[in-house]
């Protein structure tokens, strides 16, 4: 993207502002991630007990071979699910971009599992008749230190709105945390030239939900309350990052015998 250049460090994305490559913020994605999701280890495990019930020739010959490389090709089953799904969900992003900028799109040059998303998103076009304000950009927001990028900001019935695309199996709850973040961020950094421009008043929010079989536009809540929700968040990605490092302190008594305090501080 030009303009915004971004970097990875420990396991969370930064953006870096191209004012001042100094400036380095995390993104509202990585954020958001530090909302709770338990739900997330049933999946995992799951992933990996149909792995092996699936695979079972497969991985049985595998154990007696390398029980190690069985173990790792388990474990690693839902890293290989949500690739797959990662993979085609940006791939359609793609094309949705390029549609929603008015280009032509020949199907017979789109792979077959991704054909279904670009029929519904020309649907959509069709039958909402959004009027793109901004499409594929980034906002940065000064107050609170985090950046992120959005997929389109467009004029539907009047309103402003800003809109996320889903190609996932269903629509989370934690999208709205990320539209909020988006909202109410300080300004826009465009992409062609690196200029920022105020972030314009935003009436609400949306999700485009595009499955292989249908797609659903879905209004988000995404005000002050739950933007209040995710300056949370924020503050539990700068302690898990930073703030946690020495809370623990040396101890004062050590296998039944107290330290002095010049020991303590020795230590």
């Amino acid at each position: 993207m030009a303009g915004v250049s971004t970097i990875k460090r420990g396991g969370s994305r930064f953006y870096v502002d191209p004012s001042d490559g100094a400036i380095k913020v995390p993104g509202v994605t990585s954020v958001v991630g530090m909302e709770p999701k338990p739900f997330l280890v049933y999946w995992a495990a799951k992933e990996s007990a149909e792995a092996a019930v699936k695979n079972w020739d497969v991985v049985s010959k595998l154990v007696e071979r390398d029980p190690a490389g069985a173990t790792d090709y388990l474990k690693s089953a839902h890293r290989r699910t949500s690739k797959a799904a990662s993979d085609l969900g940006s791939s359609a992003h793609t094309y949705f971009e390029k549609l929603a900028r008015g280009e032509s799109i020949n199907l017979r040059h789109v792979h077959a599992d991704v054909q279904p998303h670009v029929k519904h998103f020309r649907e959509f076009l069709d039958e909402v008749q959004p009027e793109f304000l901004h499409l594929e950009e980034t906002v940065w927001d000064d107050d609170l230190q985090v950046a992120g990028s959005f997929d389109a900001i467009a004029k539907i019935d009047g309103e402003v709105v800003i809109i996320d695309w889903k190609t996932s199996k269903a629509v989370y709850e934690s999208v709205a945390l990320q539209l909020a973040a988006y909202r109410y961020a300080t300004r826009i950094i465009l992409a062609d030239t690196g200029e920022s421009i105020p972030m314009p008043e935003i009436a609400g929010g949306a999700v485009l939900h595009v499955r292989p079989d249908a797609w659903a536009f879905h209004p988000i809540k995404c005000g002050p309350d739950v933007h209040e929700v995710f300056k949370a968040l924020r503050a539990v990605f700068e302690w898990d990052r930073e703030g946690k490092r020495g809370v623990v302190g040396k101890p004062i008594v050590q296998g039944g015998v107290r330290l002095t305090g010049t020991e303590r501080r020795a230590a």
